[in-house]
């Protein structure tokens, strides 16, 4: 686990692909309870140690996770992701191809199948469709994969990845939303880089960058910046 941030109230950690913020079903071991075992060594608290989680990464993605170490904290936090004008995220997605505008907005009106744990595109006014805003640019560009920055204007289940793949363009990995094949670690090519937010309580401005993976692909397109 490596800590990208941490003082009294918050502490950031880089996620790797196929750890898990929260436990569920599958009983492995959450990143949230590493992260309580960090702070109770390293501080020597005794008893339960406090940790808010505040949002979520899917499980094959990685980069910047943000928890809440008071409650205080916490209860701001959850106001400020509601919100989704507080806290501004940015991803890279390395992606099969490339796009055919270098940048866009993207607007698409999204249905979730809980069942299949997918989002589909669907047509604007249908039943539980919710719009979904993100705009990305190309960074670089390969052989085979181009590297987009994104920044996501709505929170949707899968937005990134569902959007992404209806313009051509899926997450390299990403079997789920029409990637050719799987990744050898069974992650995808997403990447939370960068969260920026004013402090819950000290009200600094803080920005927080995950390093991109040391997969191959990620070091040889995203040195070319």
């Amino acid at each position: 686990m490596t800590v990208l941030y941490e003082d009294n109230h918050i502490i950031a950690v880089n996620k790797t692909c196929n750890e898990i913020v929260q436990g569920d079903k599958t009983g492995d071991v959450p990143l949230s309870e590493t992260v309580k075992a960090y702070i109770k060594e390293k501080y020597n608290k005794p008893g339960e140690v406090f940790l808010g989680v505040t949002h979520r990464l899917d499980r094959p993605t990685s980069g910047v996770v943000l928890f809440a170490r008071t409650s205080k904290a916490l209860t701001r936090l959850n106001e400020m992701f509601k919100s989704h004008e507080q806290i501004r995220k940015t991803y890279w997605a390395i992606v099969q191809g490339k796009p055919k505008m270098v940048e866009a907005r993207l607007e698409n009106y999204l249905i979730r199948n809980e069942k299949q744990n997918k989002s589909y595109i669907a047509k604007q006014g249908a039943k539980d469709a919710k719009l979904a805003i993100l705009t990305y640019k190309t960074l670089t560009v390969g052989d085979h994969y181009s590297l987009l920055e994104i920044n996501l204007e709505t929170g949707r289940h899968h937005q990134i990845r569902c959007q992404l793949a209806a313009i051509g363009c899926p997450v390299k990995g990403d079997l789920k939303y029409g990637a050719k094949r799987s990744n050898p670690d069974g992650g995808i090519c997403l990447h939370a880089r960068q969260i920026a937010f004013e402090h819950p309580v000290s009200h600094d401005e803080i920005v927080i960058t995950a390093p991109i993976p040391e997969d191959s692909i990620w070091q040889q397109l995203a040195p070319k910046l």
